[in-house]
């Protein structure tokens, strides 16, 4: 994982920023930046990193980023594939915490909106109602000129967020973004190398050659960095790859073992419980619902 590189925003006259993305994959940079940023994929499929969380992403999925909190939408390897036709779509918004005044939340009136930003820096996602509500509201913010009209409609979904209920928490309580602009690229190696080889044997003693360390000095500076260990990472790699396969419905569960690195059907079970909370068959179940 390439330490999380501070993203600049090119500055605009206008107080937030609203992009629809068509390319053919996702940024595949970690980084972050000091805006909120609140993304919707329209098209698409990967693999989510935000802090120290990591899961599958899809059409529909819908999260608001606290400033400086690291993150990538991972394309699935086929995005980058020279003859793909594959496309990926979404829609963005940033904006400062004064991008309204300096005193503009400081008022009794936005109490709702400060709880809302301050719960954003652990990140957020919706689902159910909340999530499809504000998927519309974002494409027609998308369809909007600048202008005072775009400021209220940016204003009543944030306001309609802030209210909802339906929403998880992305990062542990305890995660902080460690991650210092100037440092090397190791992290964005190893985050590359676990991506390409997750469904093999992955040695510790290959990766943390690869990150020009020993061992055990690799496994500290992952935990600092990550938040979790390298084994943990490389279970939600490889179980995160299995939710998309479970999703997809073509392979049976002992299939979808094997194919996220996964050598024994009971480790697999073990580990997607404690990581998901859920069986195998339990996700299908719940996905199906939502």
């Amino acid at each position: 994982m390439k330490n999380a590189l501070r993203k600049d925003l090119e500055p605009v006259g206008s107080s937030f920023t609203v992009k629809e993305l068509v390319e053919p994959h996702f940024d595949p940079n970690w980084h972050f930046h000091p805006h909120y940023q609140l993304f919707l994929v329209k098209e698409g499929t990967g693999t989510r990193f935000i802090g120290d969380s990591i899961k599958p992403f899809a059409p529909g999925d819908l999260v608001f980023l606290g400033p400086n909190l690291p993150h990538l939408w991972r394309s699935d390897q086929a995005y980058f594939d020279k003859q793909s036709s594959l496309t990926t779509k979404g829609v963005v918004v940033y904006f400062a915490e004064d991008f309204l005044g300096n005193d503009f939340l400081g008022k009794q009136e936005m109490a709702p909106l400060r709880n809302l930003f301050n719960h954003a820096r652990q990140g957020l996602e919706w689902t159910g109602y909340t999530r499809n509500r504000t998927e519309t509201a974002l494409r027609n913010l998308a369809r909007q000129s600048a202008g005072f009209e775009r400021v209220i409609s940016l204003l009543t979904l944030l306001n309609d967020l802030s209210h909802a209920t339906d929403y998880r928490y992305l990062t542990s309580p305890g995660y902080t973004n460690t991650v210092k602009p100037n440092e090397t690229d190791r992290m964005q190696l190893v985050h590359d190398y676990v991506l390409g080889h997750f469904p093999d044997d992955l040695s510790l003693d290959t990766i943390a050659d690869l990150a020009g360390m020993t061992p055990p000095a690799f496994c500290r500076y992952f935990k600092t960095r990550a938040n979790k260990t390298f084994s943990e990472f490389v279970s939600e790699v490889r179980i995160g790859h299995a939710c998309k396969l479970l999703i997809g419905g073509k392979l049976n569960i002992t299939q979808i073992s094997f194919e996220s690195g996964f050598r024994t059907l009971s480790n697999f079970n073990r580990q997607f419980k404690e990581i998901t909370g859920q069986t195998p068959s339990g996700y299908v179940k719940t996905y199906r619902q939502l």
